[in-house]
């Protein structure tokens, strides 16, 4: 297992928990954090001990409150496009994972930080997060990926809304609008993150993996290949065992063993 500087890994019951653990900088993303998150999400995703994983960040001010400024503010031409790709890229490798991510929004989800959490598959948020893409104030736009993953989850006149004005919004308002998919107190933010993902971890994790695709893939498609895609992935699934124990499950009325083939 791979040690990281400002990452904190821990795995219980093929639950793996991700923290971001630079709280003196409100979990800022700078350089080594992003280069972390990418050898940490390389590393669970062959893990057979891990079914799936919870992105957080330590304390109880900041899931991560956006890029490091102070790193960026040096950067020209060649560096932005340098930096902007390579948030793409470990952004897109979590976006595009076949296991489950949830990201447990526990403050502040800004700039980086909020486009962190889009590229998970849900969000789920306490009471104090606060989401926002206010890039625009610093002259630049969203780099890893929030100008096409905010407004396919919420809509193009909201996520322009956003990312015009800069403003920030409270969790009650990102779920109003689809942003977060559940709201909780701080206190239950954690217990709520591992208690939906031992709901998805319940059912066959070949078919979850290929749903996560199928979305994911689908979405980037016309519909005529997405739904070539989806009838590709149905009939692949009809060949698993995992598929004939389910069905067999249903039909015996009794829990299915999914061994994931």
């Amino acid at each position: 297992m791979a040690e990281y500087s400002n990452l904190l890994l821990d795995v219980q019951d093929r639950v793996a928990v991700l923290s971001v653990n630079r709280p003196d900088k409100l979990n800022a993303l700078n350089e080594q954090t992003i280069r972390e998150l990418g050898e940490a999400f390389d590393e669970l995703t062959g893990r057979d001990d891990v079914g799936g994983m919870i992105l957080t960040g330590v304390g109880e001010k900041a899931f991560v409150a956006g890029a490091d400024i102070a790193e960026l503010s040096t950067m020209g031409p060649v560096d932005g496009i340098d930096v902007s790709r390579l948030g793409q890229q470990v952004f897109r490798r979590i976006e595009l994972s076949r296991k489950p991510v949830i990201a447990a929004v526990n403050g502040f989800a800004l700039g980086g930080g909020c486009e962190l959490a889009l590229a998970c598959h849900l969000r789920i948020a306490s009471e104090n997060a606060q989401f926002g893409l206010p890039e625009v104030k610093l002259g630049i736009i969203p780099g890893y990926g929030g100008t096409l993953r905010l407004p396919r989850i919420v809509g193009k006149g909201r996520a322009l809304e956003l990312m015009l004005t800069a403003q920030f919004i409270k969790a009650d308002e990102a779920y109003r609008i689809g942003l977060a998919n559940k709201v909780v107190p701080q206190a239950e933010l954690m217990d709520t993150a591992r208690r939906t993902m031992q709901t998805i971890l319940a059912n066959g994790p070949v078919a979850v993996g290929l749903a996560i695709e199928c979305t994911t893939r689908g979405m980037e498609m016309s519909v005529d290949d997405g739904l070539a895609l989806e009838s590709n992935l149905f009939g692949l699934l009809a060949a698993t065992t995992d598929m004939r124990e389910g069905m067999s499950a249903f039909l015996e009325k009794r829990k299915a063993a999914f061994t994931g083939r």
